[in-house]
């Protein structure tokens, strides 16, 4: 699937993913969720910080932002972090998402902003340290030809589903 710089809300997501790789009737949706906790910081000798993922892997993956904060040592001047990314004609774009300041402003939550790899955060203006944190999503695809049973383990299972069930045995009755 082919998303923006910007995915949709997390249950959303998860649907449209779905869409593409469930059969007809099955009950759960063939994808497996990882999650990992995720931070960096952005200052005046790490200006950016650039969220990837290798090439090869095959798996869907996100980072939910859910916040930039000041930390120790920050000054009282405007720090502002924009992300890089590309849109969905694939064109390069900056926006900011975060204006913090010491004095009125010292943390912004950022409600699992979503962002789909590879994606640059970086400090625009101020010399930080600003704290980004979030989660880091993973959405492995569930191969259907790898299951655990294979189609003759899976016959005789209906086969024996189909035999009738098991009779009580009858009493001897006294005489």
């Amino acid at each position: 699937s082919t998303w923006g710089l910007f995915g949709a809300s997390w249950p959303a997501m998860a649907s449209f993913l779905d869409l593409d790789s469930m059969d007809a009737g099955e009950a759960t949706p063939p994808i497996c969720t990882s999650r990992f906790v995720f931070g960096c910081e952005l200052n005046s000798s790490a200006r950016s910080y650039t969220f990837k993922v290798s090439e090869e892997d095959d798996s869907d993956h996100f980072l939910a932002l859910n916040m930039a904060c000041l930390s120790e040592g920050a000054k009282d001047e405007c720090n502002v972090v924009e992300v890089v990314g590309r849109d969905y004609q694939n064109k390069e774009v900056a926006v900011p998402v975060a204006n913090l300041k010491l004095s009125c402003q010292p943390w912004l939550c950022l409600d699992n902003f979503e962002f789909q790899p590879p994606v640059t955060f970086r400090l625009r203006s101020g010399s930080g340290p600003v704290h980004l944190s979030g989660q880091h999503q993973i959405f492995h695809r569930k191969d259907l030809s790898d299951d655990d049973f294979s189609d003759d383990e899976e016959e005789s299972i209906d086969q024996e589903e189909e035999l009738s069930p098991i009779k009580p045995a009858k009493k001897k009755q006294k005489s």
